[in-house]
């Protein structure tokens, strides 16, 4: 089975979306941080479906004494866990700069990072990748549940295309009568 093409590839900074979105802050302050990124990777698991987008969720090891790691979640989303000492930002920077030339090769076609910090953002633009700001990155969120809503609902049959559902309910019963045998 070949691997689908993706549109993009999406590079999320876990922690900065995590402190920017309200929902996810109210889940981290709640329920633990392990909570919030669990809701986050559910939010962007449906999102990178639904956009075709290769998602990486980076997360920082940075105060843990753990190697790195890296978790499949589905053929479009992974999460990764830094190395100890290593923060996101220069995680995400050494895959922009990895990338720089499947771009320049165009075995894809753009390179997202979501955050929104200010010096990411700048040192991301410099190796060609596009920037979304969190907030970008939950309208975009947001705005796909409702275009998939919307498909879902397009795509069932209309109650009103059945002549027993055009009819009276006094006719219907009329002709169930009938069909049944009574008089």
């Amino acid at each position: 089975m070949s691997r689908f093409s993706p549109q993009a590839v999406l590079l999320v900074d876990g922690y900065n979306i995590i402190g920017a979105w309200s929902c996810l802050k109210k889940t981290r302050d709640t329920a633990g941080l392990e909570a919030a990124r669990c809701e986050l990777i559910e939010a962007l698991t449906s999102y990178s479906a639904f956009a075709g987008y290769d998602t990486q969720i980076v997360f920082d090891a940075q105060y843990q004494n753990t190697c790195s790691n890296r978790e499949i979640i589905t053929e479009l989303l992974s999460v990764h866990f830094t190395d100890f000492g290593q923060t996101a930002d220069t995680y995400i920077e050494k895959v922009c700069a990895s990338l720089r030339s499947t771009i320049a090769q165009s075995l894809i076609s753009r390179m997202i990072v979501a955050t929104s910090d200010r010096p990411q953002q700048l040192m991301v633009q410099g190796y060609g990748a596009e920037w979304m700001s969190a907030r970008q990155l939950c309208y975009e969120v947001q705005a796909s549940v409702c275009r998939a809503r919307q498909k879902y609902k397009s795509g069932k049959q209309s109650n009103t295309r059945f002549l027993a559902n055009s009819i009276d309910a006094k006719a219907r019963q009329r002709l169930a009568e009938l069909r049944m045998g009574f008089k």
